[in-house]
This record gives structure tokens, sequence and C-alpha cells, in this order.
């Protein structure tokens, strides 16, 4: 029991350490653009409901050690925070826009990295996974509300759409089935992020611009789609073989007889 809580105080340590970094980017923000209230308010949400939740899972797991994949991701999940508070800001000031391309670059190209280092020094996990997961899909959500703004409410779609999938599993289990793996609906969720990035740089004229995260919308509803119908297809098998035995054939006077 003693050693289960020294794992687990290392543990809460590394989230602590995450929540301290979060909380010092966000000061180096606010004294480098003069952050409003806004975008003080929602860095220091999502700091707090990183660590809380990030806490609380990692108690409930059988993590011995937070591992370097798991420190990788913690880092993109501070840039995500910086990213949210920038965004947030933008509905008070315009925030440089240099500074947000650039957080959340380097975010989109260490999402590559967690994995890899995960797979290489043999630390990947069921939390691992769901952590770098969620990190992912904020960061899409707040992207979507930042391009939303110059694009209009539909772009928010995409950004809504993993959340509304993930309520419909509670009315629908058979959508919590594994996927099996997919290159397809990993570069689609890859694609996501440069395509909201590139909108949100501001570079491309207006009609590129809906173009690219029109294109990143469709490819979003394809592969979506694409996942739910398999899903429904082998519900469906798993399903059709408790239905369709038949009844056993009631033996004849000649085969007892026999």
């Amino acid at each position: 029991m003693a050693l289960n809580n020294t794992y687990d105080a290392r543990l809460q340590q590394e989230t602590a350490v995450g929540a301290g970094v979060q909380l010092l980017l966000l000061a180096l923000l606010g004294t480098a653009i003069g952050m409003g209230v806004a975008g003080w308010l929602s860095g220091l949400a999502f700091a707090f409901a990183t660590w809380a939740v990030l806490s609380r899972a990692l108690h409930r797991s059988a993590l011995r050690s937070f591992g370097p994949a798991n420190r990788v991701t913690l880092g993109r999940a501070t840039l995500v925070g910086g990213v949210t508070a920038l965004v947030a800001d933008s509905f008070e000031s315009a925030p440089p826009v240099t500074l947000l391309v650039g957080l959340t670059a380097v975010a989109l190209l260490l999402d590559g990295v967690d994995g890899k280092v995960a797979r290489r020094t043999g630390t990947s996990s069921a939390l691992g996974a769901r952590f770098d997961m969620e990190v992912d899909a904020f960061l899409i959500l707040v992207l979507s509300v930042y391009v939303s703004m110059r694009l209009g409410p539909w772009v928010l779609l995409i950004g809504a759409m993993r959340y509304a999938f993930v309520a419909a599993a509670r009315l629908a289990p058979w959508l919590n089935a594994p996927l099996p793996p997919s290159f397809a609906r990993k570069t689609v969720a890859a694609l996501q992020g440069i395509c909201l990035l590139i909108a949100g740089a501001g570079l491309l004229p207006y009609a590129a611009e809906f173009g690219v995260v029109l294109l990143a919308l469709g490819s979003l509803v394809w592969s979506f789609g694409r996942d739910v119908a398999w899903l429904w297809h082998n519900a469906r098998q798993v399903e059709a073989p408790e239905e369709e035995i038949p009844a056993a054939p009631a033996k004849t006077p000649e085969l007892v007889a026999g």
C-alpha cells in the first residue's frame, strides 16, 4: 500500500508541474499582449480542468510512471491552454495572429511525437491514448471557434462533431465498440488542424479559406459516417448469430430406436 501511495504521489507531482507550467505560460502571454479578463479566465479554467481530470484519471489508473510520452502530451496541453486563452481574448481584442499560429503549429507538430515516444519506450497505455485524443479534440474545438468568427458558425461543426459522437454513444452503446486501425481516419484527423490553422492565419483570400475549411468538414463527415456505418454493421453481425441459431430438431422415432 505504501508503495502504491508513493507512485500516486509521484504522478500527482507530474500533473502539478504541468499546471505550474500552464500558469507560467499564461503569465508570459498576459505580460506580452496585455491579455484581458476573458483570456485569463479561460486559460485558468483550462489549466484547472486539465489538472483535476488528469489527476483523477491517474489516481484510478494502474500506471506506476507518468512516462515520457505523457509528458509530451502534457506539454501539448499546455500549448492548447495558451491557444484557448488567446482565442477567448480575441472576443475582446485582436491577439497577435503570429503568436496564435505559432503555439498552434507547435501543438500540431507534437501530435505525432507522443505516440512514437510511447511505442519506442514501451510506455503505451489506454490513459495516454485517451489523454492524447482529448487534447487533440479540444484544440480542434478551440480552433473552430476562432475560425467561425471569420467564416461563420457552420465551422463549429468541425469542433463539435467528436463531442456529438460521444454524446450519441451514451444513447447507442454500440457506438462504443472499438474501431479497427485506419490510416484514412488518422489522415482526416490531422487534416482538421492543418486546415483550421491555415484559415486562422488569415493569409488566404476569403474564398480560399472557405474552401479549405469546407474540405476539412467534408472529409470529417465522410470519416465519421464511414466509422458509424462500420460500427452499425458490426453490431448487427454480433447480434445475428444469436438470433439466427436454429432450434435443435426433435429426434424421430427411428433415431431414438437406433
